[in-house]
């Protein structure tokens, strides 16, 4: 999984170069960052969306006037809970299934095993930190389901996971948008950050087994 996120995280920052993701988030409006977040939440093809950078960038975008931070911030929180409720019903119905499903381009079964595995290691509060792990906030909700955790139990991580995801990205990009003079400059560098942290825990749990040994 790991080499697989960097790929990733490499296609997207070389299309962050020149602030593309600040144009995107500008022409799609509110209704298409909030598609991307309900996408990435639980529909397994949204697997390699920007959430976290997606998140940063509307807040700072709302901080400028561009959009209203408080339907932003709703709009966020309602479709990333509802992302994951597609997921667990998807995982729910299909099942073992899904874990059946040869390779294709855009679906590979070693994400499923490896958010199983993360799953495990981290039991019911995976809801939560799947959230701020990128590929992994994809496939957890799917687990859930399969596993055939108490859905009101889901719902319960599920909205706290999705409340500090959306909020407390969504507000850091705001409010660094405030504080910060002319901070679109600094953007780019921002969203490494932001992608290394939201990457550390999938890195740890890929090494630590290793570092035991």
């Amino acid at each position: 999984m790991a080499e697989n996120l960097i790929h990733e995280i490499g296609n997207f920052l070389s299309s962050m170069a020149h602030g593309n993701l600040q144009d995107m988030v500008k022409s799609i409006g509110l209704f298409g960052i909030w598609a991307i977040i309900f996408a990435e939440s639980g529909i397994m093809l949204g697997f390699f969306l920007p959430g976290d950078s997606l998140l940063v960038t509307s807040g700072l975008l709302a901080s400028q006037g561009f959009l209203n931070i408080y339907v932003l911030l709703f709009g966020c929180f309602v479709f990333a809970v509802l992302g994951d409720n597609v997921g667990y019903f998807t995982g729910y119905h299909l099942g073992r299934r899904l874990f059946e499903k040869e390779d294709s381009r855009f679906f590979k079964r070693k994400y499923l095993e490896e958010t199983e595995n993360f799953y495990s290691k981290h039991g019911q509060k995976t809801i939560i930190l799947a959230r701020f792990v990128p590929i992994v906030r994809t496939f957890a909700p799917i687990i859930a389901g399969t596993a055939a955790m108490r859905y009101k139990t889901f719902m319960f991580f599920n909205l706290i996971g999705g409340f500090l995801w959306t909020m407390g990205l969504t507000l850091f990009g705001y409010f660094l948008g405030r504080v910060v003079p002319d901070v679109d400059r600094y953007l780019l560098p921002i969203i490494l950050v932001i992608i290394i942290l939201s990457l550390a825990p999938a890195i740890w749990h890929f090494i630590e087994p290793r570092l035991k040994k």
